[in-house]
C-alpha cells in the first residue's frame, strides 16, 4: 500500500480509528512528519490535537546510543540497562538532560505559540507518526504519553516493518498499522510525495485545530453558520467532498476564496502568507482543495481549467448559502484561470451574485482565453518582473479583458515570488484592490 502524502494516509487512519470517538481521544502528531497525519485523523474524530515532545538522551561519548528520552511535564524514561553498560553516572546523566530540556521547551514554545499542552491524564492518547522505521522516537513518545497520565495509549501509524509493528503490540494498549511490507527500507518509499514538513506547518496545523475543536465546544458548526475553521466543501452533487480551511474574522466586509495552482494545494505557504495578510485587514478567507488526493495523481486534472472553475462556482454557491458578504477570488498559477473562468460564470455585481474582485498572482490567464472577454469583475494581474513569459501571457490577457483592469509587476520577483519581500508586495496589492472594492458594496445600503 503507498500513499499518495500524509493527508492521505492520515484520512485512511482516521477511518480505522473512529471506533475511538466516544472515547474522547487527544491526538498526538509526533513533530514534524507526524503533524500532518495526526490534524485529519483530529479533524475525522473532532479531537484536540497537540504535538508529542520528545528528546532522546543520548550517551554523552556516543549520542546515538540512546539511553532514555524525555517529555514535557517532567517525564524521564530511562533505560537502567543502558546506564549501567555505558556506565554513566548521575552527573553525566543529569548534564545531558539538561540540554534536551532546554530545546523540548524551546520546540514547545515555537509549536504552540502562548497555547498550553492539552492534558492527558485519564483519557485516551493516539500518538501518530508518518511511518515507523527503527522505532527508537515512537517508543519513547508512547511511554511519556503513559507516563504523562492517559489511560490508554494507541499508536497510530500508516506504514511499518512488520517485525517493528509485531513489537509494538506489545507495547500500547492498540497498534493501527495499515501497512507492513516485508521488503522495507524506509518510510518515505511508501509515499508518493513525502516532501519535508516545515515547522511552519506544524504550527498552522496546530492553530486551526485548535480552532475548530474551540467552536465545537462552543455549539457552533450548526445549520446556517459558518464556522472558523477546517471545512468539508461538496461538490458535484455532494458526490466529491474537497477539504477546506475558513477565517472568519468578525465583521468582515466580504471573503476571498483562494484557487491554488497545479503542484499546490490549500496548504500553500505563499497563499496562506497572502491569506494572513488579508485577514489582518479584516477579510475573510476560504483555502480549499481544487482537487481531492486521488484526482492530483492525474496531472491532466491539474490543467483542466473548466471542470476546476465549475467547482469553485459550486463552492462559492456553498458559501453564498451560510454567510453574507461579497465575495472575491484570488487565483494563483492554474488556479488563475478557474478563478477567471468562473468570474466570467458569474456576471453582475456582487449584489447579483457575481463576484466582487478576482486577483491573479503568476497567474495563467491564457488557459481561460475563451472566456476572458466575459469576465465582468475588477481584475488585478499580479506578475514577477523576471517571470518573462507569464509577464507576456498576462498582458496579452490585459489586453482580452474588457472589465476594469490592472497589471502590476513587481519588480525582480521570479514566478513563485520567492525573493526576499516580493510576497510582501503581492499581499500588499491584493489587500488594497480587495478592500478598494468591497468598500463600496459594503458600505451601500
Amino acid at each position: 500500500m503507498r500513499f499518495i502524502d500524509r493527508v492521505d494516509a492520515g484520512r485512511r487512519l482516521a477511518e480505522r480509528l473512529e471506533h475511538l470517538r466516544d472515547e474522547r481521544p487527544v491526538v498526538l502528531g509526533l513533530p514534524r512528519g507526524g503533524v500532518p497525519v495526526a490534524f485529519e485523523i483530529a479533524h475525522a474524530l473532532r479531537a484536540p490535537l497537540d504535538v508529542i515532545l520528545v528528546r532522546k538522551l543520548g550517551v554523552p561519548y556516543h549520542r546515538e546510543l540512546g539511553f532514555g528520552a524525555i517529555g514535557e511535564g517532567g517525564v524521564r524514561v530511562v533505560s537502567d540497562d543502558i546506564v549501567r553498560m555505558s556506565r554513566i553516572d548521575e552527573d553525566d546523566l543529569a548534564e545531558v538532560q539538561r540540554g534536551e530540556e532546554a530545546e523540548l521547551a524551546r520546540q514547545a514554545e515555537r509549536f504552540r505559540a502562548g497555547r498550553p499542552r492539552v492534558p492527558l491524564r485519564g483519557r485516551t492518547a493516539v500518538v501518530v507518526d508518518d511511518g515507523i522505521a527503527t522505532g527508537a522516537t515512537a517508543s519513547a513518545a508512547v511511554q511519556v504519553a503513559g507516563a504523562q497520565g492517559a489511560a490508554r495509549v494507541v499508536l497510530a501509524v500508516p506504514v511499518a516493518p512488520p517485525d517493528t509493528a509485531e513489537t509494538f503490540r506489545a507495547k500500547v494498549d492498540e497498534l493501527v498499522c495499515l501497512s507492513t511490507p516485508a521488503v522495507f527500507s524506509a518510510v518515505g518509499e511508501w509515499y508518493h510525495d513525502f516532501s519535508q514538513t516545515e515547522d511552519e506547518e506544524v504550527m498552522e496545523l496546530l492553530r486551526r485545530n485548535a480552532a475548530e475543536t474551540r467552536d465545537e465546544d462552543a455549539g457552533g458548526g450548526g445549520p446556517g453558520r459558518l464556522a472558523t475553521g477546517p471545512v468539508r466543501l461538496p461538490v458535484e452533487g455532494g458526490a466529491v467532498e474537497l477539504a477546506g480551511d475558513l477565517t472568519l474574522p468578525e465583521g468582515a466586509p466580504g471573503l476571498v476564496v483562494f484557487a491554488h495552482g497545479s503542484g499546490s494545494s490549500r496548504l500553500s505557504p505563499r497563499n496562506r502568507a497572502v491569506a494572513r495578510a488579508l485577514n489582518d485587514a479584516g477579510l475573510a478567507t476560504l483555502l480549499f482543495d481544487l482537487l481531492t488526493p486521488e484526482e492530483e495523481t492525474d496531472r491532466a486534472n491539474v490543467f483542466a481549467v473548466e471542470p476546476l472553475a465549475r467547482r469553485l462556482t459550486e463552492v462559492t454557491r456553498w458559501l453564498r448559502r451560510r454567510a453574507a458578504g461579497p465575495v472575491c477570488y484570488f487565483g494563483a498559477s492554474t488556479g488563475a484561470a478557474a478563478a477567471l473562468w468562473a468570474a466570467a460564470d458569474a456576471p453582475g455585481g456582487p449584489d447579483a451574485g457575481g463576484v466582487a474582485a478576482v486577483v491573479s498572482r503568476g497567474g495563467r490567464p491564457d488557459l481561460a482565453g475563451p472566456r476572458l472577454g466575459d469576465v465582468t469583475a475588477p481584475t488585478l494581474l499580479v506578475v514577477g518582473g523576471l517571470d518573462d513569459v507569464v509577464l507576456d501571457l498576462n498582458r496579452r490577457a490585459a489586453q482580452q479583458l474588457r472589465c476594469e483592469n490592472r497589471l502590476a509587476v513587481v519588480p525582480g520577483a521570479t514566478h513563485l515570488f520567492e525573493e526576499p519581500g516580493t510576497l510582501d508586495a503581492v499581499a500588499d496589492l491584493a489587500r488594497d484592490w480587495f478592500t478598494g472594492h468591497l468598500t463600496p458594496a459594503a458600505s451601500a445600503p
